[in-house]
């Protein structure tokens, strides 16, 4: 059975205020069911989660194979809808919108940042970070800034037109970092970040992480490992669909 370390239990269901204030979370789930059907078996992905996050968390999301949490993970996303229940992100009841209202919710709200990196191999930096923003209608040059600003942040401001062939993995893993950070979305949904970096890089990785955290920024961590878990404030156990474990991290692992 997957460790967590030994902190305060977290009380399901409960929230403090959001970072402006206000009682009303960032994220939150009522009763979240999603079924897959396969070879005419039901298979139960999520079973009734309740979950809130508020604005400003560091929430990483743990559990074996198949215990839900990639399933989560796109609902969350507004990659997915449920079969039943509820999803509201910032006010808004995403659960029961349509896929055109769902795309814009997405490219507007939700910073993704994949195991893969999901890079343009044949375009700059520069370019696979504004993509987002040409998606979202934003003229040419307010998007190169706001792209090159992105860049900047997470320290590659002097590989701006270097193509992702022309890096190594942690810094093709920053450029999709800025990517997820260029439309300053409402929460960044990291799914495995460090799993195909070296144990160097992958540390670099989240201390990026915490530093973004750090500035403000809402991050939900998708991860099975106890040491990048480590990192986030608060952790999430999903065991066959369901929240087995939801608790503070008081001690932090950071250096």
């Amino acid at each position: 059975m997957e460790q967590l370390p030994q902190n305060q239990e977290r009380v399901p269901g409960a929230r403090g205020l959001s970072a402006s204030g206000e009682a009303s979370p960032t994220i939150r789930t009522r009763n979240l069911q999603r079924r897959y059907s396969m070879g005419g078996e039901v298979i139960h992905a999520l079973r009734g989660v309740d979950l809130e996050i508020d604005s400003g968390e560091y929430v990483a999301v743990m559990g074996p194979s198949g215990s839900g949490k990639s399933t989560l993970m796109n609902l969350i996303g507004c990659l997915d809808t449920p079969d039943d229940g509820e999803y509201w992100l910032n006010g808004k009841l995403v659960s029961e919108m349509g896929d055109s209202e769902l795309a814009k919710v997405r490219n507007k709200e939700v910073g993704f940042v994949f195991q893969t990196f999901n890079l343009l191999p044949r375009a700059s930096a520069l370019h696979n970070v504004e993509m987002p923003l040409i998606y979202g209608g934003m003229k040419g040059k307010d998007r190169l800034e706001r792209a090159a600003d992105a860049l900047t942040r997470v320290g590659l401001g002097d590989r701006m037109n270097h193509r992702p062939s022309e890096m190594s993995g942690g810094q093709r893993q920053r450029v999709a970092v800025a990517r997820a950070l260029v439309t300053k979305p409402s929460i960044l949904l990291a799914d495995e970040p460090t799993g195909n970096l070296d144990t160097a890089t992958g540390q670099e990785m989240m201390a990026l992480f915490d530093e973004l955290h750090d500035w403000g920024n809402t991050i939900i961590l998708v991860t099975h490992e106890v040491g990048v878990a480590n990192h986030a404030a608060r952790a999430v156990l999903l065991r066959d669909g369901a929240i087995e474990e939801d608790r503070e991290m008081l001690s932090k692992g950071r250096h």
